[in-house]
This record gives structure tokens, C-alpha cells and sequence, in this order.
């Protein structure tokens, strides 16, 4: 082999247990050397984007060039019959027909489209969110208040969360707030990486006369699930998250009876009110990171597709929260519950609720252990530092961390007296 050439991916054997692959280091030693990471650092804070793996990082680079040189032409003549395909594949992947999904250019933009575009509130009605909602999602529903005169209902996730706590914390909200018709539910949060029980939720606000917007955007590619399985109308995904595709792309869904709920884009008129895609501002925009996704969509499917990459990233999760639960500063806020958890999991140091402290945290980490993680604000019992593994990550590397954590807990031990 030579320097040039990179190692074909791993594919994970027919019929393989996914507990037992997320333990087997040898077959994701492979799978790391399908991405170019810095050897400077342990980078353990990938909730922000996934990197594209090599064989997804070879389309998008043939993509560019496909583009540049072909031009408008590109862009007239093939284009969209190839985004058409991919919208399939995409759909076929996540349990729906695909005139049902749009693509956007992530989930924040899929998402604003859904919140803003809902059609069904008015003056005097309400909407409720929660404050682990990512920010973004949280703008665009305090904006209805000036778009659609509704009221703003803010509920906070209880620390330490379960799974009943969270039920009846949504129940009591709904009951407390009967005027509420669009609750936004985030599947997989970035602040603290807790999963909620979706199916269950949005079950809850429709018994309730109540709508239901789901972020997935953290969840599609890193948990185990199709859209059926979500029991909502309307979700937004991203697609250079875990599902490693190139940055700027996404996609929105809304179930097929429901099209009417969401107003068209800005009234745009490209595509008629009865498609989906009417649903989402056209413009020009670089369609070579949509072109790619098929070899991430490939390169999801070698690994063995969305069972083996949870249970992978729940195994490197667990692998170093249990080394550090025992430490009496050193706060775990994502339950071990396989239920409520994923990749990503926030840790806090008692006492040590501030931004500037827990940017200090992250800072020390990486400066003294070579570890980048990243500050998180808004749960309830005040900011954080997240950590996030990726499928490049090795045993070693969480290890380390939890080696790290002992020192962390040690230096930044909060003065109680």
C-alpha cells in the first residue's frame, strides 16, 4: 500500500452482534483510519459536526470538481434527478415514502422552516419548549410570539433526569398550559446528550390537541430509529452530524397528511403547494455536499448501520462514566439508562456552575491532558463541559479522560466551607 492509498472500510460481518462489535477494538482501529484526525490533540468534542470519513471525503472532493467544471449545466441538466434518488435513499433509510422529506442545508434551517412555517396557531394560543432545546430552535419558537401572537411556555428538564421524571414533568406542563398547540421536543439534546422518551411524548401533547416539532438533528445516525418510531408529524434532521456527510446538508419531514399545517417558504412558488420541497427556499446553493451523501449513506451501511454505531458510542460513553461515578465533585448528567443516553454526556464539578468556570475546565483539559471538550449552558443546575466521542474514537482515548477527570475533580474542587 502506498502513501496515497487508504485502507477499504471495515464492514461489519453479516449477522454480528452489535454489543459485541462495539467491543471488538481491532475492527474500529479499522474504522478510524478512515479519517484524518489531528495527532496533537484527542478531540472528544465532535457533537458540533461529524468529519466525513475517506471515502465520503473522496465523493465530496470528486463532487467539487463535478460542479466546478460542468457548471449550470450540471445544475439544469442531471441535478435533480440525482437529488430526487438521494431524497429515496434517504427516506427508505428513515421508514417513510419520499415525497414526505425535503432536503435543506442542515437541521437548524429544516427545523426553522417547520416552526415558522407552522400555520395552525392563533393570537392567544401558546407554545412550549424546554431548556435543554437547542438555542437556535429556542429563538425560533420565542418569535412566534411576534409572528403569530402566541404566549412563550419555558419548562426546565429536572437534574438528575429519568424517564418518569421527564413524563411528568411534560404532563404537568400540558395540563398547567391547556392553551399550549405546538410543543418543540428535542430527541437528543447537545447541551447534556440526554434522550428523551419521543414516542411518549408526543403521544402525550396529541392526547392533548397538541402538535409536536421534533430536533432530531442529534439523534439520526447516533440512536437506532426510523421516523415511524418517533410518532410525530414533524422532525428536522441533519445529515453532517453522525451520519458523517459533508457540512451543509439536511432534511425535513412532515408526514403526508399534514403538508397543509406547514406554509410554503416565503410563498415561493417553484415548486407547487402540494410538494414538499415547496416547503423549503430554493436559491442556489452548493450541491456538491448533497451529491455526497450517498457514500456517507454507503459508508453508514458498511459500519452495519444505526444499531452498531449506538451501541458503539453508548459502549465508549459508558466506558468512562463508569470509571469516573465514584468521584464525589463530579457531577454525570446524562443517566445510565440505555434508554435516556448516547454519545454525548455532560459533566459538571460541583460548585462549578458558571460559564467562565467551565470554560476554564475545558481549557485545562485540553491544555494540560491534550483533551478538547467544549463549555455548555442552560440546564437547570448551570453550565457544563460536554464530551462527545466519534467512531474514530478508541477505548484509550476515553481512558484517558477518565484519567484526566480525577485531576480535573482534584484542581477545580469547589471551596464549601
Amino acid at each position: 500500500m502506498t502513501a496515497h492509498e487508504t485502507p477499504l472500510p471495515p464492514s461489519a460481518p453479516a449477522g454480528s452482534d452489535p454489543e459485541g462489535l462495539a467491543r471488538d477494538e481491532s475492527f474500529w482501529r479499522r474504522c478510524a483510519r478512515q479519517y484524518r484526525v489531528s495527532e496533537t490533540f484527542t478531540n472528544l468534542e465532535n457533537g458540533y459536526y461529524g468529519i466525513m470519513p475517506e471515502p465520503v471525503l473522496r465523493a465530496y472532493h470528486h463532487n467539487v470538481d463535478r460542479l466546478n467544471q460542468a457548471n449550470s449545466y450540471l445544475l439544469r441538466t442531471t441535478y435533480k434527478a440525482e437529488a430526487d434518488a438521494i431524497r429515496a435513499r434517504i427516506a427508505a433509510l428513515a421508514g417513510v415514502a419520499k415525497e414526505e422529506i425535503a432536503l435543506t442545508r442542515n437541521g437548524t434551517e429544516a427545523l426553522h422552516n417547520l416552526i415558522g412555517g407552522y400555520n395552525r396557531l392563533r393570537p392567544g394560543d401558546a407554545v412550549m419548549y424546554a431548556d435543554l432545546d437547542y438555542h437556535s430552535m429556542q429563538y425560533a419558537m420565542n418569535w412566534l410570539h411576534k409572528r403569530r401572537g402566541v404566549e412563550i411556555v419555558r419548562i426546565t428538564i429536572p437534574e438528575p433526569a429519568t424517564r418518569q421524571a421527564v413524563l411528568d414533568t411534560y404532563a404537568k406542563a400540558l395540563r398547567a398550559h391547556p392553551r399550549v398547540r405546538l410543543l418543540l421536543l428535542t430527541h437528543l439534546n447537545n447541551r447534556t446528550g440526554l434522550v428523551l422518551p419521543i414516542r411518549d411524548l408526543a403521544q402525550l401533547a396529541r392526547d392533548k390537541g397538541v402538535d409536536a416539532i421534533v430536533d432530531a438533528a442529534h439523534s439520526w445516525g447516533q440512536l437506532d430509529f426510523t421516523i415511524p418510531g418517533l410518532g410525530a408529524d414533524f422532525a428536522g434532521f441533519s445529515l453532517h452530524k453522525w451520519m458523517n456527510a459533508p457540512l451543509g446538508t439536511g432534511f425535513l419531514y412532515i408526514r403526508r397528511s399534514r403538508l397543509a399545517d406547514i406554509d410554503r417558504a416565503y410563498d415561493d412558488e417553484t415548486n407547487p403547494a402540494v410538494d414538499i420541497r415547496s416547503r423549503v427556499q430554493p436559491g442556489t446553493t452548493d450541491v456538491a455536499p448533497i451529491l455526497s451523501v450517498p457514500a456517507a449513506l454507503d459508508f453508514h451501511r458498511a459500519l452495519g448501520g444505526s444499531a452498531v454505531k449506538q451501541a458503539r458510542l453508548r459502549y465508549l460513553r459508558d466506558r468512562w462514566v463508569h470509571q469516573v461515578r465514584h468521584i464525589d465533585n463530579l457531577e454525570i448528567l446524562t443517566p445510565d439508562d440505555p434508554a435516556m443516553s448516547g454519545a454525548i454526556t455532560s459533566f459538571r464539578v460541583t460548585g462549578r456552575t458558571s460559564e467562565s468556570e467551565n470554560a476554564a475546565i475545558a481549557k485545562y483539559l485540553l491544555e494540560r491532558h491534550r483533551i478538547f471538550t467544549v463549555q455548555r449552558g442552560g440546564p437547570v443546575g448551570g453550565d457544563c463541559v460536554r464530551v462527545t466521542p466519534a467512531l474514530f474514537t478508541l477505548s484509550h482515548h476515553v481512558d484517558a479522560l477518565a484519567e484526566a477527570l480525577h485531576d480535573v475533580a482534584t484542581r477545580f474542587r469547589a471551596n464549601t466551607s
